[in-house]
């Protein structure tokens, strides 16, 4: 079947296209009035860090994460963490959130406190993984933010593609349809960082610390950009691990996938061998592999299943097949004081829908590296009206409008039946919109912040000026989906979580840590 015969064959079933399941993970920093990063420890009235199903931090104490649960509908979704975000700000004292993906006004790397768990040896793991990340890469690039987008499919969406299956076939079926939507995320996810990549420019402090030849201009005191830039983020100037270069993890089975990852997670790394595990009695990180743990893959969209208990990532898949996948391209939207919209949601219902539908053949290394090729011209030139992109590893090309265009022809295809299914026109009026912006690469996020960088002479007035305006359009807001009773409960009941794990340990640490990778021995 082609693509049009498979999306008839789901669209069949309303709630195929209707329950889609869909979460939102959100970093943001902290800031001081003056604009600079916070000092201060993780608020106390948002209750642990550790064990807070809404809150929690990222890498460091001054880097929030906001979590939603999952939702079949979009505008619970945005309520549930607009809701999240209010209650933060009540706790937040003078402070406001960095509106960016890039931080600005870091000074020194030890001006970054890393984020802190409490006692327990499940809370000094956490800490210490990022005590590995910092000796590893550098401070400043873990505190750089983005947006996380966890989706899966419906039972009703399977049944309607697949038919009567066993639970073991259903399985395997699933985890291969999302593998093949990975694969075409590679090929044309291109388009998010273009449409929803805002990070155009950084401060000093990013360029000083790399050898780059890009050809960056400047703007204002210390701030760098490339005139047609996306997503600056996603370049070898922000995320990178080159020691992962190597891996070659695949994406044609779940078996391929992980066994590439059980050999990052043991291969040994004489560049982080370096640094220590253990010096002077203080560990440095959680070992010298080229992943300390399968969570410090750096990748734009990974296969995903809730684990159990202590399982790990890998664990998880192997016992159930992939659940659902985590989105991770996404920078934080400026313009939104909960850093996406509702456009940004439905664009990656259609197009995440579009791509397991349409034809995924396996993908080897040499094509994969086709497409990172694709996406880092994206990346650094996306504006660019010339700019011209490998089809497949062979010598056509095609400019990024009029690929755009072929791809949205199909996704409108999608928009008709997800309105359909839901009785509105929804999809079909974020489709209008964005195909305004493959016409005009200046409505894109980049390019509206780069035009504001430049009339304000430098992220650092953009930035403070947005982050004021999301504080004050939260404190004239009403809580909309939770209470601010069922905040205050959570809250003090992630404490007592905290508290009961600290006293149910009955190991040492270092014993702790030994079980914990006993596997890798």
């Amino acid at each position: 079947m082609d693509f049009s015969q498979r999306l008839q064959q789901v669209s069949a079933n309303p709630e195929a296209l209707t329950q889609i399941g869909r979460g939102l993970e959100r970093e943001a920093l902290r800031i001081t009035p003056q604009g600079e990063l916070s000092a201060e420890p993780h608020p106390a009235g948002l209750g642990s860090a550790l064990t807070n199903k809404w809150v929690t931090t990222d890498f460091a104490e001054s880097l929030l994460e906001f979590i939603t649960p999952v939702s079949q509908n979009v505008d619970h979704l945005l309520s549930q963490l607009s809701d999240i975000h209010q209650f933060t700000y009540s706790k937040l004292d003078q402070e406001t959130l960095w509106p960016m993906s890039m931080p600005c006004f870091v000074g020194r790397e030890d001006d970054i406190t890393l984020a802190q768990y409490g006692s327990s040896n499940s809370g000094r793991m956490k800490t210490l993984y990022r005590e590995g990340l910092k000796h590893r890469y550098g401070s400043v690039m873990q505190v750089i933010s983005g947006v996380h987008f966890n989706f899966s499919f419906p039972d009703a969406f399977w049944d309607q593609l697949f038919g009567e299956q066993n639970e073991l076939a259903r399985q395997d079926s699933v985890s291969d349809a999302y593998f093949a939507l990975i694969r075409n995320y590679y090929r044309f996810g291109w388009l998010i960082p273009y449409l929803f990549g805002a990070s155009p420019a950084l401060c000093s402090s990013f360029v000083d610390k790399t050898n780059t030849s890009l050809n960056f201009e400047e703007v204002g005191n210390g701030t760098y950009y490339l005139p047609n830039a996306t997503a600056l983020r996603l370049s070898d100037l922000g995320y990178t691990n080159h020691e992962q270069s190597s891996l070659k993890i695949g994406f044609n089975s779940l078996e391929q996938y992980l066994d590439g990852l059980r050999r990052a997670i043991r291969t040994p790394s004489e560049e982080f061998a370096k640094i220590g595990v253990k010096v002077d009695g203080q560990y440095r990180q959680l070992n010298d592999n080229v992943l300390q743990i399968e969570n410090e893959l750096y990748a734009p969209i990974r296969p995903k299943r809730v684990a159990k208990g202590s399982e790990k990532p890998s664990e998880a898949l192997a016992r159930g097949g992939v659940e659902y996948i985590e989105v991770r391209s996404l920078d934080v939207n400026p313009f939104s004081p909960i850093g996406i919209n509702e456009d940004q949601v439905r664009f990656l219902d259609l197009f995440l829908t579009w791509a397991v539908l349409s034809s995924s053949a396996s993908m080897d290394d040499a094509e994969l590296e086709c497409w990172r090729d694709n996406w880092n011209r994206v990346v650094l030139d996306g504006r660019n009206p010339d700019l011209q992109l490998k089809i497949g590893c062979g010598g056509e090309r095609l400019s990024v409008r009029d690929w755009s265009l072929r791809v949205f022809a199909e996704l409108d295809q999608v928009a008709e039946v997800m309105d359909a299914a839901a009785g509105n026109q929804n999809y079909q009026q974020t489709l209008s919109r964005l195909k305004n912006w493959i016409e005009d690469p200046a409505l894109t996020l980049s390019g509206r912040l780069l035009a504001e960088i430049k009339q304000q002479q430098g992220i650092g007035k953009v930035g403070r000026s947005l982050a004021d305006a999301h504080a004050n359009a939260f404190q004239q807001r009403q809580l909309t989906f939770y209470s601010q009773q069922e905040f205050e409960q959570e809250a003090e009941a992630s404490k007592e979580r905290q508290q009961q794990i600290e006293l149910g340990d009955e190991v040492s640490f270092e014993q702790f840590l030994d079980d914990y990778f006993a596997d890798l021995k």
